[in-house]
């Protein structure tokens, strides 16, 4: 019998378990948050603070998951000109992952559907560049982190490595998963708005950085 599950209830344990997906440990593995970063110029940093001061003014009042795409989400994707050609976007994408039994260590012997829907997804061509959660102000990013993973697994490019990005307006983590030789993934540090730094400025430096990866040949 085949048992459907939301790719939302997920928590990243049962993720670990149902595609045998294992924590990549070694540095060299998602180096890519971390080397090779754009310099930013003065007038997009002074656009980042006032993005910063924006939404802290917000973050008083209720903030539906819509507003943070609108108010957080769409000007960061901007600015890191994913929405230019070569990409293409997505929003609300359909995704169903149908596990059997050699996909996940479970002994039941029934398969197993995963359904979901990606708040956005960034191609190039036919590849998958970058599965994007946004969560509501105050949602904890465990679960934004679990789902994405899973709808990050389900790319049709299996041979090559597709980047997360999960926000809830003020925390940001980049996310990584390979599909072969085995599934594997790593995190990044968690930036935040509450820092007197501004964190921003490293995650559009991030972001500009995997739109500007060879992704015809990474």
């Amino acid at each position: 019998m085949l048992q459907t599950l939301r790719a939302g209830d997920l928590n990243l344990h049962q993720v670990k378990a149902q595609f045998g997906l294992r924590e990549a440990l070694e540095q060299s593995f998602f180096l890519e948050w971390q080397e090779n970063l754009p310099e930013l110029n003065l007038d997009e940093m002074r656009s980042l603070d006032q993005l910063k001061t924006n939404f802290l003014y917000l973050l008083e009042f209720p903030m539906s998951e819509e507003a943070v795409k609108l108010v957080m989400l769409s000007p960061l994707l901007s600015k890191a000109n994913f929405f230019k050609p070569p990409f293409h976007l997505r929003t609300e994408a359909s995704v169903q992952i149908e596990l059997k039994n050699d996909d996940r260590s479970s002994e039941d012997p029934d398969s197993q559907l995963v359904r979901g829907r990606i708040d956005v997804l960034l191609l190039r061509d036919e590849f998958w560049v970058l599965v994007v959660e946004a969560k509501e102000k105050g949602f904890s990013l465990e679960n934004a982190i679990a789902q994405a993973l899973t709808y990050m697994l389900s790319s049709p490019s299996q041979d090559r490595p597709v980047y997360g990005f999960a926000t809830n307006g003020s925390e940001f983590i980049f996310l990584k998963t390979v599909r072969e030789p085995t599934p594997q993934y790593a995190l990044s540090d968690l930036f935040t708005l509450r820092r007197q730094h501004n964190d921003l400025y490293t995650v559009l430096q991030i972001l500009t950085a995997l739109e500007r990866r060879d992704w015809l040949r990474n």
